[in-house]
Protein backbone atom coordinates (compact mmCIF):
# COMPACT_ATOMS: atom_id res chain seq x y z
CA UNK A 1 0.00 0.00 0.00
CA UNK A 2 1.19 3.55 -0.29
CA UNK A 3 2.74 5.02 2.84
CA UNK A 4 0.33 4.88 5.16
CA UNK A 5 1.84 7.47 7.42
CA UNK A 6 0.74 10.41 4.67
CA UNK A 7 -2.62 10.03 6.36
CA UNK A 8 -1.24 12.22 8.83
CA UNK A 9 0.28 15.62 9.27
CA UNK A 10 3.18 16.56 11.53
CA UNK A 11 0.87 18.44 13.61
CA UNK A 12 -1.26 15.27 14.75
CA UNK A 13 0.09 12.69 16.59
CA UNK A 14 0.61 9.37 14.46
CA UNK A 15 -0.83 7.08 16.83
CA UNK A 16 -4.43 6.98 18.56
CA UNK A 17 -6.64 5.14 20.60
CA UNK A 18 -8.31 2.63 19.21
CA UNK A 19 -11.44 1.11 20.84
CA UNK A 20 -9.31 -1.42 23.01
CA UNK A 21 -7.81 1.68 24.23
CA UNK A 22 -4.44 0.55 22.44
CA UNK A 23 -2.52 3.28 20.82
CA UNK A 24 -2.66 2.45 17.11
CA UNK A 25 -1.11 3.94 13.85
CA UNK A 26 -4.13 6.26 13.59
CA UNK A 27 -4.00 5.36 9.47
CA UNK A 28 -5.82 1.93 10.70
CA UNK A 29 -8.61 2.76 12.42
CA UNK A 30 -11.18 3.14 9.71
CA UNK A 31 -12.92 -0.19 10.00
CA UNK A 32 -12.24 -3.48 11.66
CA UNK A 33 -10.67 -5.57 8.77
CA UNK A 34 -8.11 -2.28 8.55
CA UNK A 35 -7.67 -2.74 12.33
CA UNK A 36 -6.99 -6.53 11.78
CA UNK A 37 -4.79 -5.91 8.43
CA UNK A 38 -2.56 -3.31 10.53
CA UNK A 39 -2.12 -5.63 13.69
CA UNK A 40 -1.73 -9.00 11.70
CA UNK A 41 0.11 -8.23 8.45
CA UNK A 42 0.86 -4.73 7.50
CA UNK A 43 5.12 -5.29 8.11
CA UNK A 44 5.58 -8.45 8.75
CA UNK A 45 8.48 -10.62 7.22
CA UNK A 46 7.29 -12.52 4.25
CA UNK A 47 9.63 -14.96 1.99
CA UNK A 48 6.34 -16.57 0.43
CA UNK A 49 6.58 -15.69 -3.56
CA UNK A 50 3.00 -16.21 -4.06
CA UNK A 51 2.43 -13.70 -1.24
CA UNK A 52 4.98 -11.03 -2.52
CA UNK A 53 3.61 -11.38 -6.00
CA UNK A 54 -0.01 -10.97 -4.70
CA UNK A 55 1.80 -7.76 -2.72
CA UNK A 56 3.09 -6.58 -5.74
CA UNK A 57 0.46 -6.92 -8.07
CA UNK A 58 -1.79 -5.35 -5.16
CA UNK A 59 0.31 -2.47 -4.62
CA UNK A 60 0.25 -1.33 -8.56
CA UNK A 61 -3.99 -1.66 -8.64
CA UNK A 62 -3.62 0.88 -5.11
CA UNK A 63 -1.94 3.44 -7.30
CA UNK A 64 -4.41 6.33 -7.85
CA UNK A 65 -6.77 4.55 -5.42
CA UNK A 66 -6.93 4.58 -1.18
CA UNK A 67 -5.48 1.30 0.30
CA UNK A 68 -8.61 0.50 2.15
CA UNK A 69 -10.74 -0.24 -1.26
CA UNK A 70 -7.97 -2.49 -2.75
CA UNK A 71 -8.14 -4.23 0.90
CA UNK A 72 -11.80 -4.67 0.53
CA UNK A 73 -10.83 -6.17 -2.68
CA UNK A 74 -8.79 -8.41 -1.72
CA UNK A 75 -10.88 -11.89 -2.03
CA UNK A 76 -12.44 -11.01 -5.26
CA UNK A 77 -8.90 -10.11 -6.81
CA UNK A 78 -7.74 -13.38 -5.40
CA UNK A 79 -10.38 -15.13 -7.15
CA UNK A 80 -9.74 -13.15 -10.50
CA UNK A 81 -6.25 -13.93 -10.95
CA UNK A 82 -6.11 -17.73 -9.33
CA UNK A 83 -4.98 -17.07 -6.11
CA UNK A 84 -1.83 -14.79 -7.59
CA UNK A 85 -0.07 -17.96 -8.31
CA UNK A 86 2.12 -16.23 -11.04
CA UNK A 87 3.29 -19.48 -13.44
CA UNK A 88 -1.19 -19.34 -13.74
CA UNK A 89 -0.98 -16.02 -14.29
CA UNK A 90 1.67 -15.72 -16.54
CA UNK A 91 -0.96 -18.49 -19.11
CA UNK A 92 -3.99 -15.76 -19.16
CA UNK A 93 -4.69 -14.00 -22.72
CA UNK A 94 -6.88 -11.78 -24.22
CA UNK A 95 -10.05 -13.90 -23.46
CA UNK A 96 -8.65 -13.40 -19.83
CA UNK A 97 -8.36 -9.71 -19.97
CA UNK A 98 -12.03 -9.66 -21.33
CA UNK A 99 -13.08 -11.50 -18.54
CA UNK A 100 -11.28 -9.70 -16.00
CA UNK A 101 -12.86 -6.09 -17.74
CA UNK A 102 -16.12 -7.16 -16.76
CA UNK A 103 -15.64 -8.26 -13.44
CA UNK A 104 -16.42 -5.43 -11.23
CA UNK A 105 -15.46 -7.51 -7.95
CA UNK A 106 -12.02 -6.06 -9.11
CA UNK A 107 -10.56 -2.78 -10.10
CA UNK A 108 -11.08 -3.08 -13.84
CA UNK A 109 -8.35 -1.13 -15.41
CA UNK A 110 -6.56 -2.73 -18.90
CA UNK A 111 -3.46 -1.38 -18.08
CA UNK A 112 -3.50 -2.67 -14.70
CA UNK A 113 -4.50 -5.90 -15.55
CA UNK A 114 -2.75 -6.50 -18.15
CA UNK A 115 0.61 -5.49 -16.06
CA UNK A 116 -0.41 -8.49 -13.52
CA UNK A 117 -0.20 -10.96 -16.70
CA UNK A 118 3.17 -9.81 -17.78
CA UNK A 119 4.46 -9.31 -14.30
CA UNK A 120 3.99 -12.74 -13.99
CA UNK A 121 5.94 -13.41 -16.92
CA UNK A 122 8.35 -11.97 -15.73
CA UNK A 123 8.25 -13.66 -11.68
CA UNK A 124 8.95 -17.19 -13.61
CA UNK A 125 11.96 -15.94 -15.23
CA UNK A 126 13.11 -14.07 -12.27
CA UNK A 127 12.52 -17.18 -10.08
CA UNK A 128 14.44 -19.38 -12.88
CA UNK A 129 17.55 -16.35 -13.04
CA UNK A 130 17.60 -15.75 -8.94
CA UNK A 131 16.03 -18.75 -7.71
CA UNK A 132 12.77 -17.04 -5.53
CA UNK A 133 11.15 -14.00 -5.67
CA UNK A 134 12.11 -13.68 -1.89
CA UNK A 135 15.82 -13.73 -2.73
CA UNK A 136 15.84 -10.94 -5.28
CA UNK A 137 13.49 -8.63 -3.25
CA UNK A 138 14.91 -8.66 0.08
CA UNK A 139 18.51 -7.74 -1.38
CA UNK A 140 16.91 -4.39 -1.45
CA UNK A 141 16.53 -4.56 2.43
CA UNK A 142 17.62 -0.72 4.29
CA UNK A 143 20.82 -0.94 5.76
CA UNK A 144 19.26 1.34 8.90
CA UNK A 145 16.16 0.79 10.17
CA UNK A 146 12.92 3.08 9.67
CA UNK A 147 12.42 5.04 12.91
CA UNK A 148 8.20 4.56 11.92
CA UNK A 149 5.73 7.25 11.55
CA UNK A 150 7.81 9.35 9.36
CA UNK A 151 6.06 10.88 6.07
CA UNK A 152 8.02 9.35 2.97
CA UNK A 153 6.55 8.13 -0.34
CA UNK A 154 9.97 6.62 -1.35
CA UNK A 155 13.87 5.93 -0.88
CA UNK A 156 16.82 5.29 -2.70
CA UNK A 157 15.98 1.84 -1.90
CA UNK A 158 13.14 1.63 -3.57
CA UNK A 159 14.01 3.48 -6.11
CA UNK A 160 16.97 1.15 -7.04
CA UNK A 161 14.39 -1.44 -6.81
CA UNK A 162 12.15 0.39 -8.93
CA UNK A 163 14.76 0.57 -11.42
CA UNK A 164 16.14 -2.79 -11.67
CA UNK A 165 12.71 -4.22 -11.83
CA UNK A 166 11.17 -1.92 -15.03
CA UNK A 167 14.64 -3.05 -16.38
CA UNK A 168 13.64 -6.86 -16.36
CA UNK A 169 10.59 -5.35 -17.84
CA UNK A 170 8.37 -5.31 -14.58
CA UNK A 171 5.31 -2.68 -15.03
CA UNK A 172 3.91 -0.67 -12.66
CA UNK A 173 6.83 -0.58 -10.08
CA UNK A 174 7.56 2.81 -9.28
CA UNK A 175 9.73 3.62 -6.52
CA UNK A 176 6.49 4.61 -4.60
CA UNK A 177 4.45 1.42 -5.62
CA UNK A 178 7.81 -0.12 -4.68
CA UNK A 179 8.04 1.67 -0.91
CA UNK A 180 4.76 0.59 -0.34
CA UNK A 181 5.69 -3.01 -1.09
CA UNK A 182 8.77 -2.80 1.00
CA UNK A 183 6.23 -1.62 4.18
CA UNK A 184 3.92 -4.98 3.49
CA UNK A 185 6.21 -7.19 3.30
CA UNK A 186 8.27 -6.14 6.16
CA UNK A 187 11.20 -5.03 4.72
CA UNK A 188 10.56 -2.12 6.80
CA UNK A 189 8.81 -1.12 10.15
CA UNK A 190 6.98 1.61 9.48
CA UNK A 191 4.47 1.31 12.45
CA UNK A 192 5.10 4.63 14.33
CA UNK A 193 6.23 4.49 17.76
CA UNK A 194 3.82 4.12 20.70
CA UNK A 195 1.90 2.15 18.30
CA UNK A 196 0.85 -1.52 20.15
CA UNK A 197 2.31 -3.42 16.36
CA UNK A 198 5.36 -1.99 16.09
CA UNK A 199 7.38 -3.81 18.48
CA UNK A 200 5.74 -7.18 17.69
CA UNK A 201 6.65 -6.54 13.78
CA UNK A 202 10.02 -5.41 15.32
CA UNK A 203 10.85 -9.43 16.89
CA UNK A 204 9.46 -10.69 13.98
CA UNK A 205 11.84 -8.96 11.86
CA UNK A 206 14.51 -9.94 14.34
CA UNK A 207 13.69 -13.72 14.29
CA UNK A 208 13.16 -13.74 10.13
CA UNK A 209 15.83 -15.55 8.29
CA UNK A 210 16.26 -13.86 5.33
CA UNK A 211 15.97 -15.43 1.63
Amino acid sequence: MSTEPTETTPTRSPTQSAEDGQQRCRWCLATPGYVHYHDREWGFPVDSDQRLFEKLCLEGFQSGLSWLTILNKRENFRAAFAGFDFRRVAQFGEADVQRLLQDAGIVRHRGKIEAVINNAQRAIEMVQAEGSLAAFFWRYQPAVPSAGGTIQAQTPESQTLSKELKKRGWKFVGPTTMYALMQAMGMVNDHAPGCITRAEVERARAAFQRP
